[in-house]
């Protein structure tokens, strides 16, 4: 992928920085002022959405998912610019039809996330799209659904990216796509 342009540098530069949120040494990073500029969302979308596209920019997704919450935000415009559906991956109990399930690690404890079973079609070929890679248990959790309904992961395409956590390890050799490291 090639460098981001003047727009995309200046949308991610919206991103505040708020200490001490939501607890004391935490540095938050708050992304709802990219989201208020029309300029700005518009180049994050077409960044993330390039991580589903070939090189002469066709869609080769056929859905896109995006991780409770913010992955929402940002998965169902890029699922827009690609021409795809979206699918949104949910806490534990939130999806009202069968569902296939995956647990994994938290720092203190333990999530749940879920999509419906009939979400995607064998062979289909996902992006998955959120806010932060950390530690990368969301995403492995939600490579884990895609594989539960015959599916297969084709990139995954980050906001921002916690550099100094070992978020990348938990992604493998799926293509990665991060608009800034922080």
């Amino acid at each position: 992928m090639s460098e981001p342009g003047p727009g995309l540098a200046g949308a991610l530069a919206l991103i505040a920085d708020v200490p001490d949120f939501p607890e004391p040494g935490i540095l938050f990073k708050d992304i709802t002022p990219l989201l208020a500029d029309h300029t700005a969302l518009t180049a994050v979308i077409g960044a993330l959405a390039a991580a589903g596209r070939d090189d002469s920019g066709r869609p080769v997704v056929d859905k896109v998912l995006g991780m409770e919450s913010r992955g929402f935000i940002l998965g169902a415009p890029v699922a827009l610019a690609l021409g795809v559906g979206f699918v949104p991956v949910r806490k534990a109990g939130k999806l009202p039809r069968e569902t296939y399930a995956v647990s994994y690690a938290l720092e203190y404890g333990e999530a749940t996330l879920e999509v419906h079973r009939d979400a995607l079609e064998p062979g289909d070929r996902v992006l998955l799209v959120d806010d932060v890679l950390a530690t990368g248990g969301t995403a492995k959790a939600t490579m884990e659904l895609v594989e539960h309904c015959g599916a297969s992961v084709h990139a995954v395409a980050m906001l921002m990216e916690l550099g100094f956590l070992p978020g990348r390890d938990a992604i493998g050799d799926v293509p990665l796509t991060c608009l800034l490291t922080v």
